[in-house]
């Protein structure tokens, strides 16, 4: 029989590799949400985990389609020719995603988790040296979420029926660069006329979860479906930083850019995941999971100067995201007392659809988990994937163009990640 004591390594195994492969997810996921710690049989788990992926997205043949010079009169920021830069450049940065969880059990029905995480992130640094500077310089999304999830079980025939709920915080920030002018190489005064403009974001929201699971632990069988709830940042501001930046205005002359709040709102997705594992023969355990996410509702977001004045601008944020769907289905086996291993492979489809280069990713892990006792586990998994080739240019969205400032193409990529954790249980 494949007893719960008999599949605790592989459960660990799989564990670190599922978490390697969701850091790397489309959309603005780094961690996403992961409640697996609260099904650990232990009274009391404390859990950390950090996980590095290395994206390696590069763009090719890009064309500045948008030559047109700044002019603030009009409002609009075309930022010059710039086809005479680099055609290509390195998108991607690579970045950590930490968890830590502590999960108690509040007598023999009720269970409860704590766990601070970083579900949303991003990070593209092409730099200012290539032809589509106009479009982005660096982009940065960072986020801190804080949970609280318990759930309650009964016994029902061989196995126990559990409900899941709970309720999170979240903090989202982040800010944009981009090249708003380029003046290079014109006589004065329009030489000194160049400069880049920068947004600067922040809010925090509340979120809840809800779910059901189901356990036959005697079978390491397990099956839960989980819905985490949207985040609305309905407040969300900060600041458009032109300060670099002057415009020459007809009948003003040169107009000097000020820095100047912002206000918008936005909305982090809502998600639904059903997991499920089953021990399949003595040391071995089968597992698989799809999840959805609503990428959707990121398309394009509007902010609007909070006081308006001369040479004060609004601006949008674009995304134009599809819905995420991620499937997974792996294997793993028990070795020994101390040694377990696992592998999947993960299928996540590309959020982005003829504008960005979040195309579909293939991938496959590897995890092992090692206890040297039965109140510790360390576990390593590694994951590497393929980023699929594609092309951006510009789409119309409700009547608007969007993306007509720059257009690219881009070959398979690789993604890599890495993740580790210590499990600590007493």
């Amino acid at each position: 029989m494949a007893r719960n004591g008999l599949n605790r390594g592989v459960l660990a195994a799989v564990a670190g590799l599922l978490a390697a492969s969701a850091a790397q997810a489309g959309g603005l996921e780094r961690g996403g949400y992961n409640i697996d710690l609260l099904f650990d049989p232990s009274d009391y788990a404390a859990e950390a985990t950090a996980t590095y992926v290395n994206p390696q997205r590069e763009l090719k043949n890009v064309v500045d389609t948008d030559t047109a010079n700044s002019d603030a009169a009009a409002g609009t920021f075309g930022g010059g020719n710039l086809n005479g830069r680099p055609n290509s450049a390195d998108d991607t940065e690579s970045y950590w995603a930490p968890r830590i969880g502590f999960k108690a059990a509040l007598g023999d029905r009720v269970d409860c988790l704590a766990d601070y995480s970083q579900p949303w992130g991003a990070h593209l640094n092409p730099g200012e040296n290539w032809a589509g500077a106009n479009s982005n310089i660096e982009t940065k999304v960072e986020s801190d979420n804080y949970a609280a999830t318990c759930s309650y079980k009964w016994d029902i025939g061989a196995g126990q029926m559990r409900v899941i709920g709970g309720v999170f915080y979240q903090e989202v920030g982040g800010f944009k660069e981009r090249l708003v002018q380029d003046f290079t190489g014109f006589p004065a005064p329009f030489s000194s006329l160049s400069g880049v403009g920068r947004i600067d974001l922040e809010d925090s929201g509340w979120g809840w979860r809800a779910g059901v699971a189901y356990e036959i632990p005697e079978y390491a069988l397990r099956a839960s479906l989980v819905y985490n709830s949207a985040v609305d940042l309905d407040d969300l501001r900060g600041t458009i930083d032109l300060s670099e930046v002057a415009f020459f205005v007809p009948g003003f002359g040169i107009l000097n850019g000020t820095k100047y709040g912002v206000h918008g709102s936005a909305s982090m997705p809502d998600s639904l995941e059903l997991k499920v594992q089953s021990g399949i023969a003595p040391g071995w355990l089968a597992f698989g999971s799809v999840k959805w996410t609503d990428w959707s509702q990121l398309q394009v977001l509007e902010f609007e100067p909070d006081e308006a004045a001369l040479g004060r601008f609004g601006t949008s944020l674009n995304f134009l995201y599809r819905d995420g769907w991620t499937i997974t289905g792996g294997i793993g086996h028990k070795f020994n007392d101390q040694w377990s291993g696992a592998v999947s492979l993960t299928w996540d489809r590309g959020t982005s659809h003829g504008y960005g280069a979040q195309t579909d990713t293939w991938s496959i892990g590897t995890g092992v988990s090692y206890t040297p006792t039965p109140n510790v586990e360390i576990r390593l998994a590694g994951v590497a994937g393929i980023m699929t080739s594609g092309s951006s240019g510009a789409v119309t969205y409700q009547g608007e163009v969007i993306g007509d400032d720059v257009s690219y193409d881009f070959d398979n990529d690789f993604v890599g990640a890495i993740s580790t954790s210590l499990k600590v249980r007493f």
